[in-house]
């Protein structure tokens, strides 16, 4: 469906996600390394060791999720843009962990080192439910090849979007100088990235989901109906005249 200025609504609310994810995955990716190397001082063992927990993390996480949320029947992993509304605060409070220390470390403490493996791992896993939520709701929003190429151009145009988060990062926080600045602009971006991605939830709407409504729309009706004849029975059978009539 397109408005008269020719925007295809459904593929601006598929798009959405990616703009959300965008934006907090090129400043998450980008920045890590550098805070915690410089600014809290993780040790290179543990750093290396947070690296390979990771990897093994990511390759299992991707067949775990995907399994769950093809064979769950939980609400919000069985549908996709239900998956994508209710894990994208997750996913955004997933994106703030790593920019907001646990304590005040010191060189090579400990603590640093969990706390990279802790953002590493959960931030990973919110990405991969999220996102794969959103590649399985492109099979199924339309089987059309038209329709899916506009939501792979919408989509390009939002990735491309989200990417420059780390410029206006950049200039916000003078490179992650002002640190405060930074963990302000942070907080408004895990938001703002959260209400696009619950933007796509809300209104990408898949053709199970619009078959739902249907069929959800014609129960109701049918007991509109129902109710409608037995109210007008009641009516008439407590007529006077419907009473004199029968006398």
């Amino acid at each position: 469906m397109k408005s008269s200025f020719g925007i295809c609504w459904p593929a601006v609310a598929y798009s959405m996600t990616s703009l959300g994810a965008g934006m907090i995955n090129s400043v998450f990716y980008f920045y890590y390394v550098k805070l915690f190397l410089n600014q809290y001082k993780v040790s290179e063992a543990a750093f290396h060791q947070s690296q390979v927990v990771f990897m093994i993390w990511n390759a299992i996480n991707d067949p775990v999720f995907g399994y769950m949320q093809d064979n769950s029947k939980v609400n919000c992993c069985r549908r996709r843009r239900i998956s994508i509304l209710y894990g994208a605060p997750l996913y955004g409070l997933a994106f703030l962990l790593p920019w907001f220390p646990w304590r005040t470390y010191a060189e090579g403490d400990w603590l640093s080192g969990l706390h990279l493996t802790v953002s590493l791992c959960v931030f990973d896993g919110m990405l991969t439910f999220v996102l794969l939520a959103q590649c399985a709701l492109f099979a199924e929003m339309s089987t059309r090849h038209e329709s899916r190429l506009q939501l792979i151009k919408y989509n390009q145009v939002a990735s491309l979007l989200g990417s420059l988060s780390i410029l206006v990062c950049g200039l916000v926080s003078d490179n992650m100088e002002h640190f405060s600045n930074f963990q302000l602009f942070n907080v408004f971006l895990a938001f703002l990235a959260s209400v696009c991605m619950c933007y796509t939830g809300l209104y990408g709407v898949s053709q199970y989901d619009q078959r739902e409504i249907i069929e959800e729309s014609n129960k109701t009706e049918s007991e509109l109906s129902w109710s409608s004849v037995i109210t007008l029975t009641k009516q008439i059978l407590t007529q006077k005249n419907f009473i004199l009539l029968l006398q």
